[in-house]
């Protein structure tokens, strides 16, 4: 097979290039821009484009599958090309279901905790040796890539995205999946650019859940009253099991599960993460595996990258990095290391950096979501507002969005940065949450620059 990638430096696209390639596929793609790591990871096999750009030569007839990336525009002469070869034109989601289509397909959907979930039951999967299929949205340690394509395997593991399939086709991805086992994490507003109100936002995960297939199974947060009531609409024939918070201790900044008594050590902390745990093992039990066999397993599991990602420690303070960036996410990860030291003052920034964040209806979404900080920071840059062409907002607006006086505020990173080192961080830990950079931060740099 010759299979062609329009937009192949996407995170995700680039994943499926090489699944495909490692597959036996002829794979060859092109893109306008191919920034790290997608770079270097084209490269080392061999599929890295000789140059930026598009090139609709590229597009002939004798290909079997072009797959088109969100990050194309829909004017683009690759695709416009291979429409008029009528060539089949397939997103990225809908080709992972055409490779999975005869497997029992597991799909983790959600508007957070998604990545985590996904990622555990993939390294339940591996700790146990059964083999599995599966597109996860972060690196996981001690895996190549975030997707794995094989004639073999009996299960793929999915995370459902809900934002949008690709420039021709505008339906939520996780539509497509059409899962056999199904988990719904937490339904909280966003992506305010494709779904405009909260109601529409939440038909897509009424949608999803009637997709599942007859007799099949959904596994939901009873926590989160908006999942439970798309749980409770959905098909009669489709079993419903709900899930919540395990049993659990915390000493000295451990958390420990408590099965039949025992206490169970394990590497990842907060409520949230425990409910995502909890659900993992829901999904696994689907399939036959065991409580036993797997709180064997997540012992071992250190969590999915840039999630709750430790940085620096030491005796006296904690450097943590979290992809949160959205409300939920935001308060769920502050809650969190807060919780998990309780003695230590938290020092929590968050960069508002998605369209959503930067948009001034939904940045009053954001109303106490960082109250758990002792200090809370808010950074952003106006040219990114300026560069998503978006009403500008002030120091001000972000103020009385947060509903917190005492709120710091940053719109240069080398500001930030420099208050950052001011602090005395004895006794303190420091939380860096944003699915960006803060405008390129070191954070390692900086980690030890604290811990000098």
């Amino acid at each position: 097979m010759k299979v062609h990638f329009i937009a192949i430096g996407g995170s995700a696209m680039h994943n499926l290039a090489i699944a495909l390639f490692k597959k036996g596929i002829e794979v060859k793609g092109s893109d306008d821009e191919i920034v790290e790591p997608s770079k270097s990871r084209l490269l080392k096999y061999g599929l890295l484009p000789a140059k930026e750009g598009w090139d609709e030569t590229k597009i002939t007839a004798d290909l079997d599958a072009v797959i088109l990336g969100m990050h194309a525009r829909i004017d683009n002469p690759e695709l416009i090309k291979a429409q008029s070869l009528g060539l089949k034109i397939f997103s990225y989601p809908e080709y992972l279901y055409e490779q999975s289509k005869d497997k029992i397909r597991i799909v983790i959907g959600g508007s957070h905790g998604k990545t985590t979930i996904t990622s555990m039951i993939i390294h339940i999967f591996n700790v146990l040796g059964i083999d599995c299929d599966y597109m996860v949205g972060a690196q996981l340690q001690g895996f190549d890539v975030m997707v794995k394509l094989t004639e073999e395997a009996k299960y793929m593991v999915i995370e459902g995205d809900e934002y949008l399939t690709s420039p021709i086709d505008r339906r939520p991805k996780f539509h497509l999946y059409k899962p056999d086992i199904a988990l719904i994490s937490g339904i909280a507003w966003d992506h305010i650019n494709v779904f405009p109100t909260f109601e529409n936002y939440i038909a897509q995960f009424n949608i999803f859940a009637n997709q599942i297939s007859k007799n099949g199974k959904l596994i939901y947060c009873e926590q989160d009253k908006e999942v439970e009531k798309v749980a409770k609409l959905s098909r009669k024939d489709i079993e419903k099991i709900p899930y919540n918070i395990p049993e659990h201790s915390i000493n000295n900044g451990k958390t420990n599960l408590i099965f039949n008594n025992i206490e169970i050590p394990i590497n990842i902390f907060g409520n949230h993460n425990l409910l995502n745990l909890n659900g993992a093992r829901l999904v696994c039990n689907q399939i036959g595996i065991s409580d036993n066999d797997f709180y064997k397993a997540i012992s071992s599991f250190n969590g999915a990258s840039k999630r709750l990602e430790i940085v620096k420690s030491t005796n006296e303070f904690a450097f943590y990095k979290d992809f949160a960036h959205s409300p939920s996410k935001l308060k769920a990860t502050t809650t969190a290391v807060k919780s998990q030291y309780a003695d230590r003052n938290l020092i929590a920034c968050m960069e508002l950096h998605t369209f959503s964040s930067l948009t001034h209806e939904f940045l009053l979404q954001y109303e106490g979501c960082m109250n758990d900080a002792d200090i809370a920071i808010v950074y952003f840059n106006p040219h990114t507002i300026e560069h998503k062409k978006l009403i500008p907002i002030t120091e001000n607006d972000v103020k009385l969005a947060f509903k917190r006086k005492d709120l710091l505020v940053f719109t240069d990173s080398k500001l930030l940065t420099n208050y950052l080192l001011s602090i005395n961080w004895e006794n303190r830990n420091l939380l860096m949450m944003s699915s960006g950079n803060f405008d390129g931060i070191d954070f390692n740099e900086l980690g030890n620059l604290i811990t000098l």
